[in-house]
């Protein structure tokens, strides 16, 4: 390193390069100097920073697992001597550039896409014209396209051989939510379906979780991939998930031959990647960590029993009202009192139904409860202690019979492969720059994603990406508002159209060229 970095070895016994993005030197600026001690205090033993070193820095991890990169937001001295430095991440960027620059597809074209999409949501195992627009669209691509269609259910993967080299799994997700759209929008949703997937009733639909962007933002990165084939090698597959907002459409596919040579046929992919726009991220904006980002999932149903009566007559009576009620007010403890202070946890019960009228004791009380985790350890943790609750209130409340607990639904914990991370943030830091962001927390949403490689032993990647227009999400922030802005599943629901798109179609692409670019990998 050149004189605009620095190396010492934390207490953890690996060494830590440490330099400026501004080259900014500092053993002549003593703030950096004791900045440059306290990071080295923020890092664990994987390299991992915990914390920003000081206010004056805005400090993230680089790809080298044991470096980190220190960058000024704001030079407190204009004396400052410049020097030049070597990057520690080597990347290639020519690529990413090249084929981004030569072959960005028409924002006009994905934003007439993405609108269409929006307009018309379906809902779970019920895509079929989202299936059918996403077919169209793949054949306007490229003749020689491998296109296979009704993979449990409504899915679809496209193959893009493209020479010898990795082959890269692109994922998005293609269905709707039972809700009914509040954003004004001129392209809002006013899409009613019935939902043959659940209690067969007529529901509005509304993309309210961003899968329209994800559909659109796949497609983008297919179309720049066929064209920018000199830039690469390999096999790419473009994969369009149904039913993830019910948690079965991964496994579906895979339960129905995805990858079985006699059926589908989809070739073994070496890495799958995927992406998920949030609105509470600014927009232009993408986020990685490595390990687990997404949290574990379990959805149960759980009846208890009481004996019904007159309501004049409780003790002639037992109310399963009065233990369920018990019973939803002791889960609140399983994550205070059995998790530890660090350890993130979520119990909610969405669902509590009993009884018809004012006057009369039911003799059963339904829960559903939700339940998410981001350890397998502390996942069993609750699971065991919801049961336990159940039971020991049941006891309580003099229950005539044992209660009845039915498994509805799960999502596995979402967990990035720590190399395969590593690759694609260097790959990010080197395109996307300061829009990089590096978390150090998983988030408790959900996903089925990981299913399709975990299902045939190879690794995944997920991020994130921002979807808030930046003046809205400026505005909040210095307000202290950010809460306000409509989350996923609302139905005030609506990222900004740009940059949005660019972003998503720029992250996957660069994603997939990490891996099957012929420059630099």
């Amino acid at each position: 390193m050149t004189s605009a970095s620095a190396t010492a070895a934390s207490d953890f016994g690996f060494t830590s390069t440490i330099y400026c993005g501004l080259g900014l030197d500092y053993r002549r600026h003593l703030k950096c100097a004791l900045s440059l001690d306290r990071s080295l205090t923020a890092v664990d033993s994987t390299g991992q920073l915990k914390q920003n070193a000081c206010s004056i820095h805005s400090i993230r991890r680089c790809l080298a697992v044991s470096s980190i990169r220190l960058r000024h937001d704001k030079p407190t001295q204009r004396n400052h001597p410049q020097a030049s430095h070597t990057a520690v991440m080597s990347a290639p960027s020519d690529v990413f550039k090249s084929v981004l620059g030569k072959h960005r597809p028409d924002p006009k074209t994905y934003e007439k896409l993405f609108r269409d999409f929006h307009r018309h949501p379906e809902l779970s195992f019920a895509e079929k014209e989202t299936a059918s627009r996403i077919v169209a669209h793949l054949k306007t691509l490229s003749g020689d396209l491998d296109i296979r269609t009704g993979i449990g259910g409504t899915g679809i993967i496209a193959i893009c051989k493209n020479g010898s080299g990795p082959t890269v799994l692109l994922r998005a997700d293609i269905d709707g939510l039972p809700i009914e759209e509040k954003t004004g929008l001129d392209y809002a949703s006013k899409h009613t379906m019935r939902d043959v997937d659940a209690d067969n009733a007529v529901k509005p639909v509304m993309h309210a979780c961003g899968h329209d962007f994800h559909i659109t933002c796949n497609l983008g990165a297919a179309e720049t991939l066929i064209k920018a084939r000199d830039a690469w090698a390999g096999t790419v597959i473009f994969l369009f998930q149904p039913a993830e907002e019910r948690g079965r459409g991964a496994q579906a596919m895979v339960d129905d031959g995805l990858y079985d040579a006699k059926k589908h046929a989809c070739p073994i992919p070496d890495i799958v990647l995927g992406q998920h726009v949030f609105s509470v991220i600014r927009a232009g904006t993408v986020m990685t960590k490595s390990g687990p980002i997404l949290s574990a999932a379990d959805n149960w149903r759980i009846t208890v029993f009481g004996k019904g009566g007159h309501g004049s007559m409780p003790h002639l009576c037992v109310d399963p009202v009065v233990i369920a009620a018990h019973i939803v007010v002791r889960f609140q403890t399983l994550v205070s009192r059995e998790l530890p202070p660090d350890e993130a946890g979520v119990v909610t019960v969405g669902s509590l139904k009993a009884g018809e009228t004012v006057n009369v004791i039911s003799d059963q009380a339904i829960i559903q409860v939700n339940v998410r985790s981001v350890s397998e350890q502390y996942r069993k943790v609750m699971l065991d202690g919801i049961k336990r609750i159940v039971q020991a209130e049941c006891d309580a409340g003099r229950s005539p019979k044992p209660p009845v607990f039915e498994f509805l639904d799960s999502y596995p914990l979402t967990v990035n492969d720590k190399d395969m991370t590593q690759k694609i943030q260097k790959s990010f830091a080197t395109y996307f720059g300061e829009r990089h962001i590096i978390s150090d927390k998983a988030a408790s949403g959900s996903e089925d994603f990981q299913i399709l490689a975990s299902s045939v032993g190879k690794p995944s990647v997920f991020w994130g990406w921002g979807g808030a227009e930046a003046s809205v999400y400026d505005k909040h922030e210095k307000e202290g508002t950010l809460n306000d802005i409509a989350v996923n599943h609302s139905a005030y629901f609506a990222p900004a159209i740009h940059p949005t798109l660019e972003t998503g179609i720029e992250a996957m692409t660069v994603a997939a060229l990490t891996f099957v670019g012929k420059d630099g990998n």
